[in-house]
């Protein structure tokens, strides 16, 4: 990394890393505050109860915040520095929703070094990472001069569907973006996750009686079956690319003819090219089955929500950067494989921007009753990002 000897200033560095490192309890408070109030993405109430949270713990004298209105979802909340008014910024990113409904899974409990609770890993403890390093940058007059935007979103587990054209609009041009989702074991660093598509079938044919008019009626499930079984034949392990039909309905009973038959999709693929292939594919399986039985017409919705984040030698080259930071700060500095599941790290890659993801605190099981975070990884993992940082900024001066 370019060193903190080019900052003229090693003494404000050292001071910043010490005032982190008793930032370790603070952060694990934050969490927890931000943790106890569910914030399940339909939950509007709530979302935006954490999101008020998340101001005041943002609330330093060199970050200004904006709201941005999220419909029907929570707000979306901004921050920035003066800096990145007149340079590339760095755009820190999380997401302050979470995936279980009030009532289901709640609260905080502590044990052997472990938070259980509802995004205490996924992703409360990120933001509360990127808060602490943050934090301690401004608390030694370092952080006004650093170009950097931090946005949580209110919709990320949903697919960021509100937040998406804000997310696009605040990371074109930036220098690099860091996600804060959750910390994988041995803290690998991801690079690359499939894209994430949705896609609903609706066959229509003719209802008639099957007894007693069964030639005049037009099968849609049949028609139906016919796309489906194409659809899963578009799955290539090799390429990375699954087609999974989740959910099937259709007819009003068993001696009617159906009229009416519905299905949707899963899509996940590794590359651009792959997305725009596999829409394709299933529209002409789609066009195929109808005519495979006269009479029906089948509609096709949806297509790609989130295109991949694909490896680069721009992103390569940033996972090595943000390696050896998490190395300096006692981290592993492993590369994860591919993930199947998506995150904001692919809303903002293919604007060209490189970016990395997973460098939240280290934990398992989010998107379960059991999710945990590592609580002894909060400062190390707040040390990397702010070592970052720092080195960004002397490369820059």
């Amino acid at each position: 990394m370019p060193l903190l000897e080019s900052m003229g200033n090693q003494t404000t560095f050292d001071a910043a890393l010490a005032d982190l490192r008793r930032r370790g309890d603070e952060m694990v408070a934050l969490t927890r505050r931000w943790v106890e109030v569910n914030s399940y993405t339909a939950n509007l109430a709530g979302v935006n109860a954490v999101g008020a949270m998340l101001r005041d713990a943002y609330a330093l004298p060199s970050l200004a915040c904006t709201v941005i209105a999220g419909g029907a979802f929570g707000d979306h909340l901004v921050w920035r520095t003066p800096a990145a008014a007149s340079a590339a910024p760095i755009v820190l990113i999380g997401h302050h929703d979470t995936v279980f409904p009030p009532g289901h899974f709640e609260g905080w409990r502590e044990d052997g070094g472990r938070a259980v609770g509802p995004g205490a890993l996924d992703m409360k403890g990120g933001l509360s990472v990127i808060r602490g390093a943050l934090a301690a940058l401004d608390a030694v007059g370092a952080l006004a001069a650093l170009p950097i935007v931090v946005v949580s979103v209110a919709d990320e587990e949903v697919g960021s569907p509100s937040s998406t054209p804000h997310l696009r609009e605040l990371a074109r041009g930036a220098a690099c973006a860091l996600v804060f989702e959750s910390g994988r074991a041995g803290d690998a660093i991801i690079t690359r996750r499939k894209g994430v598509g949705a896609m609903t079938v609706v066959a229509r044919g003719k209802a008639a009686h099957a007894g007693n008019n069964h030639k005049d009626g037009v099968n849609a499930i049949w028609a139906l079956a016919k796309f489906v079984d194409a659809a899963q034949q578009l799955t290539d392990y090799a390429r990375g690319c699954t087609v999974s039909v989740g959910q099937v309905s259709g007819g009003t009973s068993k001696n009617t003819v159906p009229e009416r038959a519905e299905c949707t999709c899963d899509l996940r693929y590794q590359t651009v090219a792959d997305a725009e292939a596999l829409v394709r594919a299933l529209e002409a399986a789609a066009r195929a089955a109808a005519d495979a039985v006269p009479g029906v017409a089948i509609e096709v919705s949806g297509g790609t929500n989130r295109l991949p984040l694909e490896r680069t030698p721009a992103s390569a080259a940033l996972r090595d950067e943000y390696a050896a930071c998490a190395r300096a700060a006692g981290l592993g500095d492993g590369e994860a494989g591919l993930l199947g599941g998506g995150s904001d790290a692919n809303t903002v890659a293919p604007l060209g921007v490189p970016a990395i993801d997973g460098l939240g605190p280290r934990g398992a099981g989010f998107h379960t009753t059991t999710e945990y975070v590592e609580l002894a990884t909060f400062v190390p993992k707040a040390e990397a990002l702010l070592r970052f940082l720092w080195g960004r900024c002397g490369a820059h001066t």
